[in-house]
């Protein structure tokens, strides 16, 4: 199948061409044609499947006719960056439909964003919490909006953010396309399809889990030696841009400056930064001007740099869901990536879920001449030891692969 069976309108077909887009991803494929229809579509799709072109052009060709200068189309998403990802496909297809959007979110000041929004723009992506902020303020009418886009929806929830949604929702036209999109279907999601879309067209893309072509590499140690066996991994092993998760804001700063003071071309990426500092960041990212990023959850969620080879879980995830929602950032497009977790005894219940989710067990690897038994310095971070793991070669442990013998 290609883009031309959907029959866009010459502008569009030119924006697919800029975009660099080749043949439609399974979600593109199989969601363009309910949205071009006006239908309600429920997507469920991993993270880097493509869903952001799902809705972007579809709705470019149906808004290219109709009144200019009002809200018609609001995508609401969980982060800045987020927002920011769908704006800049928005700003690339709106450079052959005239169509205009504006980024809505916290952290940055008001005024420039009401000056966008009096001047006139069709497409809003949004924060929840700062659009709301802008309705009450009379900043920001919504009264025109004829469809609505639900991005990340089950991220969203997990950040606390369902009854700003349910309030806005609410305030939209009674007579409206809705479109949502996730990657998992929490009961709380279910009952947001219900109270607000219309008979939805259900598209299923893929299988719970991450995608097919990572590598899952586990890597248990004792919780003060991360941040030296992190270091050790990344000198032995040929990397493209690795991307780091730890779970704390701190956390990410701490181990960005450590991987600098060892050579690393490193930045970090985290709630507390400026807009400006987490932009330049990311930009240095796809540009190449970093090797690694290290970042939180939530900053990192709409990050999308194609060529990923390894995602680290420094930290590991809580839950099996954030797993794969990490791990997706690599092997994008058809390629082929690594996730690479180092895990503490701790971990052992997220470990056991992950072994679940791919139904394999993960071999303990150790990193040949690291030394395990090396002893709290003041570098590390002040965690509880735990007792000796191993040493950096690939070698099963004497007991059952899995974290539980080796940690």
């Amino acid at each position: 199948m290609s883009f031309s069976s959907f029959n866009f309108h010459p502008r569009i077909a030119d924006s697919i061409k800029r975009l660099g887009f080749d043949t439609p991803t399974p979600i593109q494929e199989q969601g363009i044609g309910p949205v071009l229809e006006g239908k309600d579509l429920m997507g469920l799709a991993e993270t880097g499947t493509g869903k952001t072109a799902a809705f972007v052009l579809p709705l470019s060709q149906r808004l290219m006719d109709g009144p200019r200068g009002r809200i018609r189309a609001l995508v609401l998403a969980p982060t800045r960056e987020l927002a920011q990802q769908t704006h800049e496909v928005l700003n690339i297809v709106g450079k052959d439909t005239k169509l205009r959007s504006v980024t809505i979110y916290g952290g940055v000041g008001y005024e420039p964003q009401i000056r966008k929004l009096k001047s006139g723009v069709e497409f809003v992506v949004a924060c929840p919490g700062r659009l709301l902020d802008l309705v009450e303020r009379g900043d920001a009418d919504l009264r025109h909006v004829e469809v609505v886009v639900l991005d990340e929806a089950d991220r969203m929830l997990d950040m606390g953010f369902l009854p700003d949604i349910r309030r806005i929702l609410k305030l939209l036209p009674a007579r409206r396309q809705t479109l949502l999109f996730t990657a998992t279907m929490p009961r709380d999601i279910e009952r947001l399809a219900r109270d607000f879309m219309h008979k939805p067209v259900a598209v299923h893309v893929g299988q719970r889990g991450p995608v097919g072509g990572i590598t899952h590499e586990l890597y248990p140690v004792a919780p003060h030696l991360k941040a030296s066996l992190l270091v050790e991994l990344l000198r032995r092993n040929e990397t493209g841009p690795v991307l780091v998760f730890t779970r704390t804001k701190h956390a990410a700063t701490r181990l960005a400056e450590r991987l600098q003071r060892n050579g690393f071309r490193a930045s970090c990426l985290q709630g507390d930064m400026s807009q400006s500092k987490r932009q330049a960041a990311m930009d240095a990212f796809r540009a190449g001007k970093i090797d690694i990023l290290v970042a939180t959850d939530i900053a990192a969620r709409g990050i999308d740099v194609p060529d990923i080879s390894h995602v680290v879980n420094y930290d590991m995830p809580d839950t099996v869901d954030a797993y794969t929602h990490r791990v997706g950032r690599t092997a994008r497009a058809s390629r082929t990536g690594n996730a690479i977790n180092i895990a503490t005894r701790d971990d052992i219940d997220v470990v056991n879920g992950v072994e679940s989710l791919l139904n394999a067990r993960l071999e303990c690897l150790r990193v040949e001449g690291f030394d395990y038994d090396a002893p709290m310095t003041r570098d590390a971070a002040p965690r509880r030891p735990m007792e000796r793991s191993g040493a950096p070669r690939r070698e099963r442990p004497r007991r059952r692969p899995g974290v539980r013998s080796a940690v």
